[in-house]
């Protein structure tokens, strides 16, 4: 059975990583669209700039920890996720 499903991951895996350029303008439009300040205004110079930093931040967190898996795809723990998230997120600022 885990023959199986070991395939399945991988391929899960592969298009995620092959699909991360796209979700990089995906959330350039996500982190526009809330650079807004508490009245409803457009955030603008220095603090739009903090704002897209912290946003784009925070969405590279979700998607390392999204991939944070596994090679029976069990959520990694411990000292191993932190290693794998640390490198994920070392990727993702080399790419952009």
């Amino acid at each position: 059975m885990s023959r199986k499903i070991v395939p399945l991951v991988a391929s899960v895996l592969a298009t995620l990583f092959l699909a991360a350029p796209m979700f990089a303008h995906a959330s350039d439009a996500a982190c526009e669209a809330k650079a807004v300040d508490k009245n409803g205004k457009a955030l603008a110079g220095a603090a739009k700039t903090s704002f897209m930093k912290k946003c784009h931040a925070d969405m590279a967190m979700n998607e390392c920890s999204a991939k944070a898996l596994d090679k029976n795809g069990k959520a990694l723990a411990g000292a191993a996720k932190h290693s794998f998230m640390k490198k994920c997120q070392a990727e993702m600022k080399a790419a952009k």
